[in-house]
């Protein structure tokens, strides 16, 4: 039986989406509920629209590694890279896969906190202060951003050979977000133009 999928999201993302989330519902839900003249019809054009927009770039981006392929699911497309096809994964100031193909896909789940890289090299520098205790067998720290990477290198490394893990990367837009927030565009354009 295959180990079941790894999966990486953004914590911060989540929770970020989800507030955009309420507040949008709650000011559309009250121009749509209580509004006058047009503005129902403008807050229901706005909130497809936006709703689309907020899931895609918060609570859409997911990262998924099995034993025979890296899957990445960014805010408008799902891109599907067999281990094979990974040359290497990275983490400067975004994550990426690189293919053996010279393609860069991102890595929108995976966020890079500067911030955060600092802090772990400070911690595993040689600089310690002489009142720290030896972490176990003097690990070196990471960010997590840093450590994610690591563990997908680790997966391409290790799986590029297998026979599950050949083929092409496919790359498939996602238009189940892409259309509704389309649509609402058109229908908030057309409203607009009619005021």
């Amino acid at each position: 039986m295959p180990p079941p999928d790894r999966v990486y999201r953004s914590g911060g993302g989540i929770v970020g989406g989800g507030l955009l989330l309420v507040i949008a519902l709650w000011i559309g839900g009250d121009a749509l509920f209580r509004g006058a003249g047009h503005t129902p019809w403008l807050a229901l054009a706005g909130l497809l629209f936006i709703v689309p927009l907020i899931i895609a770039f918060s609570l859409r981006p997911a990262v998924f590694a099995d034993a025979d392929q890296l899957r990445i699911r960014n805010p408008f497309r799902m891109i599907t890279l067999p281990w094979a096809a990974v040359s290497t994964v990275r983490a400067q100031f975004s994550c990426e896969a690189l293919t053996e193909d010279g393609r860069k896909y991102q890595l929108w789940a995976v966020p890079v906190s500067l911030r955060q890289r600092k802090r772990a090299n400070r911690r595993s520098g040689p600089g310690r202060g002489a009142g720290t205790t030896p972490r176990a067998a003097d690990e070196p720290q990471l960010a997590q951003a840093d450590r994610t990477v690591a563990e997908l290198r680790d997966l391409a490394e290790g799986a590029a050979a297998r026979p599950g893990a050949q083929g092409e990367p496919v790359v498939r837009w996602a238009y189940e977000v892409i259309a509704p927030s389309a649509a609402g565009l058109v229908v908030l354009i057309v409203l607009l133009l009619m005021r």
